[in-house]
């Protein structure tokens, strides 16, 4: 049996779980960095790509830091660095590796947009690129998010004939299944009716007065008796 003194450990147990609740909390709804669903894109060789990344915190930002990174199998490099004063400023490049990439971020709007444009693809651009982003109001917090780059001759056409064709089998059914309910509530629909004008039927047959014509169960008119 529990002895009497863990009565009293339980709700100290609680207590520890609620601090450390309330001190993860700020981590959770901190600084966050996206670069959309899409993780892995393609591109053609020499035409331009957008890397898109945002961030945001729920605490603000002052003299936030950002950078781009590239990673391959054989090279790792910084792209582009940059800075962003607070929330009404936009960000700013103080570092840029390729007179290939643009910034196009912008804080307008609560965006908090630190994208880049890659020109002039080639196909050694082929590889990781990783968006980080640093805030010094939160103690130095630091996230990041990685897109894929394939650079390729040309792009694949997706031949969706057999999806077109699934698609169109299962519409098929699930239309058909709806019609075999819709019929089969139309018919419960008719029974009812029928039955219940038999029933009208019947119900008034019963109370019909039959005497006139001598029906079986009709009352019979009743004569005097003959006078002798």
């Amino acid at each position: 049996m529990p002895g009497a003194g863990d009565g009293g450990k339980a709700p100290a147990r609680w207590l520890g779980t609620g601090f450390l609740g309330l001190f993860l909390l700020p981590v959770t709804l901190s600084l966050e960095v996206s670069v959309g669903k899409a993780t892995d894109i393609y591109a053609v060789n020499g035409t331009e790509i957008l890397l898109p990344c945002t961030f945001s915190s729920c605490f603000g930002f002052e003299d936030l830091h950002f950078r781009w990174t590239y990673n391959s199998s054989d090279a790792f490099k910084i792209l582009i660095e940059g800075t962003v004063k607070n929330e009404k400023s936009d960000p700013k490049v103080t570092l840029k590796d390729d007179d290939r990439i643009t910034l196009v971020g912008s804080t307008k709007e609560k965006m908090n947009n630190i994208s880049i444009v890659l020109r002039d693809l080639e196909f050694s651009d082929t590889g990781k690129y990783t968006c980080h982003v640093k805030n010094p109001k939160e103690n130095n917090l630091q996230h990041h998010a990685t897109i894929f780059l394939q650079v390729v001759d040309r792009l694949e056409e997706v031949d969706n004939t057999v999806t077109l064709i699934i698609l169109a089998v299962v519409g098929g059914v699930i239309g058909l299944l709806i019609l075999v309910l819709l019929i089969k509530k139309l018919i419960i629909f008719i029974l009812k009716k029928t039955q219940e004008k038999k029933k009208e039927c019947l119900v008034s047959s019963s109370g019909n007065d039959n005497t006139e014509n001598g029906l079986p169960g009709s009352k019979a008119e009743e004569k005097p008796p003959s006078k002798v």
